[in-house]
């Protein structure tokens, strides 16, 4: 039963990491832009709860790359070369609904950042379409081997796909939306205050409470004390994690959060020496942070274990 659950858990981390890159890809603009309503060829996101479940590729897209190229004679004049009823094909790069070049991994068809951190070149806004549903499932196929059948592993892995979905955001604009930072704070507190009232839980509820309201406080400081090295997305984050690792007590809460700030502070520091990045260059935190309470759970869950 104990490989079973494993293997469910990373099943459902691998189904649910399938819809999580076209939510990121439109969450990840700036403050004040809207939110992405169709893909970089300008097809409307459709779908279930309004197109923001579904999968990374844009269908019409790919439909669009599977119309062979029709065999009429060219001309030589330039304005033949790419015309609007050519398919979307990576030979057609002259047609601008083409969403990247052949020797992408992520294929025709995969949504594409403009503005992405890569440049115009790659144009990538998501990671490979197998990245992150690989890592989801790892994600919580670990969380179900620390953890094994207690009721908390419910909440842990519905949170993950969230977590991860905040983690791309953040690493592509350095943003952490209000719209999934505060509902996954206040589904954390539900989620946990229901595993509290079946048997076999490892945790305290209160506790969990505490810990998202002493965790948060102590990043508003760091917000209040230096605001242009911490964002407030941070903060509101901090509010889930600390729900998360207070579960598992003090201990567990201190260590998940340090956790992310040695993870945040060598990444910086590595940028610095490889002459990326200097004092002042921003980097996004957001996702140190997530694998530091990562660490913490996997340390009190064990623990609650022995």
């Amino acid at each position: 039963m104990y490989v079973t659950l494993i293997a469910v858990a990373a099943l459902w981390g691998a189904a649910a990491g399938l819809l999580v890159p076209r939510a990121a890809y439109r969450l990840s603009v700036e403050p004040e832009e809207p939110w992405r309503t169709a893909c970089p060829a300008g097809h409307a996101f459709t779908g279930p709860a309004r197109g923001w479940l579904g999968p990374a590729r844009c269908p019409v897209c790919v439909a669009a790359a599977a119309v062979p190229v029709a065999a009429a004679p060219r001309t030589g004049d330039p304005a033949d070369l790419a015309t609007p009823a050519d398919p979307v094909t990576p030979a057609n790069p002259a047609n601008p609904a083409t969403l990247g070049d052949p020797a992408d991994p992520g294929g025709p068809g995969e949504l594409r950042d403009p503005a992405g951190p890569a440049g115009p070149a790659d144009r990538a806004a998501l990671p490979g379409r197998l990245l992150v549903p690989a890592l989801l499932a790892l994600s919580c196929a670990v969380l179900a081997a620390a953890t094994g059948p207690r009721p908390e592993l419910a909440a842990w892995l519905l949170l993950a796909p969230f977590a991860v979905l905040l983690a791309l955001v953040d690493r592509r604009v350095h943003r952490l939306p209000d719209q999934v930072t505060l509902p996954l704070a206040a589904a954390a507190a539900v989620l946990l205050g229901l595993a509290a009232l079946l048997p076999g839980g490892a945790g305290s509820w209160p506790a969990a409470l505490l810990g998202g309201l002493v965790l948060g406080a102590a990043y508003l400081v760091l917000f209040l004390i230096h605001p242009n090295g911490m964002g407030f997305g941070d903060v509101k984050l901090a509010l889930s994690l600390g729900v998360a690792l207070g579960w598992y007590g003090w201990a567990v809460l201190f260590a998940g959060a340090f956790a992310g700030f040695v993870l945040g502070s060598l990444y910086g520091i590595g940028l610095l020496v490889l002459g990326r990045a200097n004092r002042k260059t921003g980097i996004p935190f957001g996702p140190f942070m997530i694998v530091g309470a990562l660490a913490g759970l996997l340390l009190g869950a064990l623990a609650g274990r022995a």
